[in-house]
């Protein structure tokens, strides 16, 4: 559901992960980050969220 409410709002699928880690796995923690930052470069920036021009007051 949320991933749906996302989508709709304009954010890319690739860059919302959702992991279940305990504060025991610090290894898997680091894999995980490790990996979500890699695919997330890897789509470059989030098109919807920039600007085309400056707004002026």
């Amino acid at each position: 559901m949320m991933k749906g409410l996302l989508e709709y709002m304009g954010t890319e699928p690739g860059r919302l992960h959702f992991s279940w880690i305990s504060s025991a796995e610090s290894t898997k923690f680091v894999e995980v980050a490790n990996t979500v930052a890699e695919e997330v470069k890897a789509l470059g920036p989030a098109k919807h969220f920039i600007k085309e021009k400056a707004e002026v007051a």
